[in-house]
């Protein structure tokens, strides 16, 4: 997959490498015109994770980015994951086949995961039309990855279109969902600090940016007098193992039904393989697990910006008080509004284009509900801000 070398808007943004930059509105670039956000998100996630099916989940919110930059052909726009679901931002000449790929996933999502996803194609033209914007900057979470960032109120509006049931795409599919690259074989990632907290926190208003802008820096203070700045994942990277629900799931990803059994029997032989040489520390031709793993944790885009602070952080009771305290003055002052939901380990889900090549990207997200759950806390706060739930 190679960036499509008419589309520069994305790879000619500044890239920042302090996470403090994300309240910096200058790191910041509108979306050039014609532009369209393709989205994405389960419908009822909460009551699936509840269920114990937070793997699915989190596969299906990641799908969406693999099906549709596969369907254009690069991985050079802006994304985001949101745990239960995903925004991908696209020129408008893309529009047909980002429109074909959510169709796609949507079905794919329904008859091999269980999970009914609502999709949408919403134009950056109706966005501004409606009084919001859709500004983007780049945050390398690694000298080797770099994660996009959103503000300006424009993909959280075009969510609730979403959720409206505004700016569906048909439901005609002609072929399945290329997801080539998307994993899941990683093992949940346990707390070392104390526990997994996943923390979403949306401004108010334009009018309290200023004051919201000074309580993130705060926040992201005091995450980082905890080890690795509250990275969940070991600067190792996590741990790998040969689990039936990961494998099942990535099969399901990688063949039709009638081929299913051949890519169960591929995936397990190739994961036992990857193990082995892990433990024995091998390096196969140019690749070494050992690196790859650490590449890994260096890849993870465990916080990010989306109209509001995302945080799925490894901290201890103590951090987590100062945390909770802050954010609960700062709601009670009407600077924001947050939800945060705690668990004892995280999950990872794999967008891998090569395993040859170190650009791959690492989706982290609670393991036991994580910004679903967040999300929904918030929304019942806040009613607002979401008119159906999740």
């Amino acid at each position: 997959m190679k960036p499509a070398a008419d589309d520069p808007f994305y790879q000619q943004l500044p890239v920042f490498t302090r996470f403090e930059g994300v309240v910096d509105t200058d790191n910041y670039m509108p979306l050039p015109e014609g532009w369209v956000l393709a989205l994405a998100d389960i419908v009822g996630s909460t009551g699936e994770i509840a269920e114990g099916r937070y793997k699915a989940v989190n596969m299906a919110g990641a799908s969406v980015i693999s099906a549709v930059l596969n369907a254009v052909g690069s991985q050079d726009y802006p994304f985001s994951f949101g745990g239960d679901g995903a925004v991908v931002a696209l020129p408008a000449r893309h529009a047909g086949a980002a429109g074909a790929a959510l169709a796609a996933i949507r079905a794919w999502a329904r008859t091999q995961l269980q999970l009914s996803m609502r999709v949408a194609l919403v134009p950056v033209a109706d966005i501004r039309a409606a009084g919001h914007e859709v500004r983007v900057a780049r945050f390398a979470a690694s000298p080797l990855v770099s994660y996009a960032m959103f503000t300006g109120g424009g993909a959280s509006w075009a969510e609730r279109q979403m959720k409206a049931g505004l700016y569906g795409v048909p439901e005609t599919v002609d072929e399945p969902p290329d997801l080539t690259g998307l994993s899941c074989r990683w093992s949940p990632i346990p707390a070392r600090n104390g526990e997994i907290v996943s923390i979403i926190v949306r401004p108010t208003s334009a009018a309290s940016m200023a004051e919201f802008q000074a309580m993130v820096e705060s926040i992201v203070q005091i995450i980082s007098e905890q080890a690795r700045d509250g990275h969940p994942v070991p600067e190792d990277g996590p741990r790998l193992i040969y689990a039936s629900e990961g494998i099942e799931m990535e099969a399901r990803a990688a063949a039709p039904s009638t081929n299913r059994l051949l890519a169960r029997l591929k995936i397990a032989l190739m994961l036992r393989l990857v193990i082995l040489l892990h433990r024995l520390n091998i390096t196969l031709g140019t690749f070494n697990t050992r690196s790859y793993a650490a590449d890994v944790a260096a890849n993870s885009d465990f916080r990010k910006f989306e109209d509001g602070l995302k945080m799925t952080v490894d901290v201890d009771e103590a951090h987590r008080r100062r945390i909770e305290t802050l954010l609960e003055a700062s709601e009670a002052r009407g600077i924001c509004e947050y939800g945060l939901h705690r668990q004892d380990s995280a999950l990872m889900t794999c967008f891998v284009v090569s395993p040859t090549m170190r650009n791959h990207m690492h989706f982290i997200d609670g393991a036991n509900g994580g910004y679903a759950v967040a999300a929904r806390q918030l929304s019942e706060k806040h009613p607002r801000l979401n008119t159906v739930p999740s």
